[in-house]
């Protein structure tokens, strides 16, 4: 699961509109698409607080879910 860099949620929400600060960790290809929905995982991939699913239409953030 891709880790997203930032403390929480909903700070990931107040940056819709924006591009997304991300750390791939899948061993089998890229799990980030400039337009589709994936899970996050954030603070950290290895730190584990929180989880979203992040829609994404040409290269920004639209929605966290």
């Amino acid at each position: 699961m891709m880790g997203a860099h930032y403390p929480t949620k909903k700070a990931l929400r107040e940056n819709i509109g924006r591009r997304l600060k991300y750390e791939e960790t899948s061993m089998s290809g890229e799990e980030y698409k400039p337009n589709g929905s994936f899970c996050v995982v954030g603070p950290s991939p290895y730190n584990r607080k929180w989880f979203a699913t992040v829609t994404m239409e040409n290269g920004l953030i639209k929605k966290v879910t």
